[in-house]
């Protein structure tokens, strides 16, 4: 069996693995705060047929040698965790971070999950939540009979209540950051989970020591370009093609050769 057949056909589940990452991301381009995917590739075990630097004769030695690749496979995805857009919107409950941070959430198992999507809304309790109803890891409650809502960048939250016209602080957003962001685990629901790999959680005031800081009636758009992601599929179409003809190729030969012999 022509063993370039076994090496198309890596070449394909590759493209195929880069062409889905790449749609997930064109997938998630209105996604608040979604960070795009980068399907990273490696080549694998090479059949070491002539040795480079073996000797040819006693006095002389080979150049380069002989080495036959065995095809291609895909060892991870990059997250690239650049800034989004900052939009404006109308509702005091957004907000993004401008900067390097992220929200911590509280899940319902207790453990705590990170994420950039700044979409909060009240609960019937008047705490702080998440569209998914986690709430934020600093408990904050907003009394019913508040007139404003204001988040300061430095995470410092304030209300106003009816007949007192001085703001009374309720709470202060606290942000986590991470020595590698790109070795979070991505979750589902705009949510990051610890791994070794992103290391220990720093947590910090927003606006102090490299944190980002807190832009209330704001929301931070996703890091994804479809201009960019368009020319990404091309490539990838083009390079499945090309990996399609060489199978072709290959069964053509194949076929000559049983036909002939």
């Amino acid at each position: 069996m022509l063993p370039a057949l076994w090496v198309a056909k890596t070449g394909l589940a590759a493209q195929d693995t880069n062409l889905t990452t790449i749609s997930n991301n064109l997938a998630n381009v209105s996604t608040t705060g979604f960070k795009r995917d980068r399907a990273e590739f490696q080549d694998l075990l090479y059949q070491i047929k002539r040795q480079p630097g073996a000797q040819s004769t006693q006095d002389s030695e080979l150049p380069s040698g002989l080495q036959v690749g065995t095809g291609v496979r895909i060892v991870g995805t990059q997250k690239n965790f650049s800034a989004g857009s900052l939009q404006t919107t109308d509702q005091p409950l957004d907000m993004a971070i401008n900067g390097r941070g992220f929200f911590q959430i509280m899940q319902p198992d207790g453990t705590t999950a990170y994420s950039r999507d700044g979409t909060f809304h009240l609960d019937s309790n008047g705490q702080i939540v998440t569209a998914s109803g986690f709430a934020l890891q600093t408990v904050i409650v907003v009394p019913a009979d508040a007139q404003t809502f204001t988040v300061g960048q430095d995470g410092t939250v304030s209300v106003t209540i009816a007949g007192n016209p001085a703001a009374q602080v309720i709470g202060n957003v606290q942000t986590a950051d991470f020595i590698n962001p790109a070795g979070l685990q991505s979750q589902g629901g705009n949510l990051f989970l610890e791994t070794a790999s992103s290391g220990a959680p720093q947590i910090g005031t927003p606006g102090l020591n490299g944190f980002g800081t807190t832009m209330q009636s704001t929301l931070e758009t996703s890091n994804v370009s479809t201009v960019e992601e368009m020319v990404n599929m091309i490539t990838t179409q083009r390079a499945y093609e090309m990996n399609s003809k060489v199978i072709s190729t290959a069964d053509q030969m194949l076929s000559f050769v049983t036909q002939n012999l």
